[in-house]
């Protein structure tokens, strides 16, 4: 059952609805457009509010539901994550669209929204004060994210391993805007 809906869940996450959303309304695909990246940001900056909440509750969802699956299949908490893993993989690595996703950070949102709320409590309130304080979406969430492992370590250790790989990731798929954060030339709202 887990690798039945491992491969599920990066088949969700391959959706890509920043992409799917700006086909169907006519705007410009957001991996060659603004920063290049396939996700709510990226959409607010070149399809305004509506696409970009749309997509962003697309992302959460495609998260949020394949751990949610995974728990009601009966897999332990460890399972769990990296079924959720599977579905942020997906989105990174789209397999629909020749594997140029997104930088998962809202697919990652809906997933721990279903593993430990709490922890994205946590993540959600970080990246919204740091975004409020610096205007800057990429630094916000290389800041919310690795900061619910301390909380996981504590709470809910089965899901660490799978939280710190997801982690790395996403700073992995960050590092274009670390170098520009570094550099100063990181684009802002």
């Amino acid at each position: 059952m887990f690798w039945s809906l491992a491969l599920l869940a990066y088949l969700l996450g391959s959706l890509s609805f920043a992409i799917v959303l700006s086909r169907l309304s006519g705007s410009p695909d957001p991996r060659s457009s603004g920063s290049g990246n396939a996700g709510a940001t990226n959409m607010l900056r070149l399809a305004g509010r509506k696409l970009a909440i749309l997509t962003l509750l697309g992302d959460l969802c495609k998260g949020m539901l394949p751990v949610l699956l995974a728990r009601l299949a009966g897999l332990d908490q460890q399972e769990q994550a990296w079924v959720g893993v599977c579905a942020v993989l997906g989105h990174l690595f789209p397999i629909y669209f020749r594997f140029q996703g997104g930088k998962g950070v809202a697919t990652a949102a809906g997933m721990l929204m279903a593993l430990y709320f709490p922890a994205a409590l946590l993540a959600i309130g970080a990246w919204l004060l740091t975004f409020y304080l610096t205007r800057t979406s990429s630094l916000a969430a290389l800041i919310a994210t690795p900061l619910t492992l301390p909380l996981l370590a504590w709470r809910e250790p089965e899901a660490l391993l799978p939280m710190t790989v997801l982690t790395l990731l996403i700073v992995w798929r960050h590092r274009n805007n670390l170098r520009d954060l570094f550099a100063g030339r990181e684009r802002h709202f």
